[in-house]
């Protein structure tokens, strides 16, 4: 991989109050929306966003995820959403932090897996197309 630093992002957001459960917690499900909107944010930021992806013929599913709940998330919280690409020559691995915005503390830690699908074959593609690599600013 390229010795370069890789893209990351940050999302600072509030805990919603749809979004817990009757101890005032936030249901596990939730965690991975607030990933998804790290996840989009850095994907907007390099300009590969969703709509991107479609347009240059590729559709990139989640194909494997992984989320460990270190402390709860409540209501009304400030986290911080981090996120860095760790991993694109042949899959796009996304690394995860939720922190609490104001102490620092880590509330969860994660990963997502995407590969790239050719449309509309439908094709796993087994090497991440140029497009990506271009985006990443590591394309050779």
């Amino acid at each position: 991989m390229d010795e370069r630093r890789l893209p990351h992002a940050e999302l600072v957001l509030r805990v919603p109050f749809h979004d817990v459960d009757a101890m005032g917690v936030v249901w596990h499900g939730n965690y991975y929306r607030y990933l998804e909107q790290a996840r989009c944010e850095l994907l907007r930021q390099i300009g590969y966003g969703y709509r991107e992806m479609e347009a240059s013929g590729y559709a990139w599913p989640v194909i494997d995820t992984r989320l460990k709940f270190i402390a709860p998330l409540r209501f009304d919280q400030l986290i911080r959403v981090c996120v860095s690409v760790t991993e694109y020559e042949n899959r796009l691995r996304l690394d995860y932090q939720i922190l609490d915005a104001e102490s620092g503390v880590r509330a969860s830690k994660g990963y997502t897996i995407q590969v790239a699908v050719a449309m509309p074959s439908g094709e796993m593609q087994w090497v991440s197309p140029q497009i990506l690599l271009q985006h990443l600013g590591v394309a050779v």
